[in-house]
């Protein structure tokens, strides 16, 4: 387990989904060919287990072993950054092609187990429609503050309902970014809310490669 994972490569990237000022870019990264947000250091692929869409047990280390992959922490009732997120990286992927698409592994675990469970979890992932789907993790909230806290990220929190809301229209405060992951099982990259889908697919073209 690697408990600095994110810690260590881009700080201040936790947002609540609100339209709250956005997180910023790390310096350029020294790979010419990446357009994310650069790691201090090449993190190895984190180490965690929870529960996919279909109920079953989801070892992430080992079932993204050695593949290109994009981890998400985010939630469904997030009314910007995660759609978005999720938005742009579909759009990267149905841009590259089947030959690359299907070497590339799109992960999200929700932050919101209270609200998001399998079925709701799901049905979100499938409005995305990429060339393949997205792998939906759930879990406990203890078991997604595990691997939040496995990760370096600081773990997500439910911020209370605006004035007039009701009680279950409340937003979470999380790590906003998505992190990428190369064949080498090293963090090669972070993408913060802003990167063109363009620059993505770019990046996805160099990475399958590497």
């Amino acid at each position: 387990m690697n408990r600095a994972v994110v810690a260590a490569a881009v700080a201040a990237l936790a947002t609540g989904c609100t339209g709250s000022a956005h997180p910023k870019a790390a310096p350029a990264p020294t790979h010419a060919a990446l357009h994310g947000a650069q790691p201090s250091t090449a993190q190895p692929r984190p180490e965690f287990n929870l529960v996919d869409t279909a109920g079953h047990s989801y070892d992430f280390g080992a079932r993204t072993r050695g593949k290109v992959t994009l981890l998400y922490f985010g939630y469904t009732h997030c009314p910007d950054e995660c759609p978005t997120s999720m938005a742009d990286v579909a759009q990267a992927l149905r841009s590259v092609g089947p030959d690359v698409a299907s070497k590339v592994t799109v992960v999200f675990a929700t932050t919101d187990p209270w609200r998001d469970n399998a079925t709701v979890l799901r049905r979100w992932l499938n409005r995305f429609h990429p060339p393949a789907p997205f792998t939906g993790l759930t879990g406990s909230p203890a078991q997604l503050a595990g691997a939040e806290t496995t990760m370096g990220m600081p773990i997500s929190t439910r911020e209370a309902p605006a004035k007039g809301q009701k009680p279950g229209q409340y937003s979470v405060s999380h790590f906003a970014a998505v992190l990428v992951y190369g064949r080498d099982d090293r963090l090669a990259t972070l993408y913060p809310s802003g990167v063109a889908p363009a620059d993505i697919a770019a990046d996805l073209k160099v990475l399958v490669e590497e």
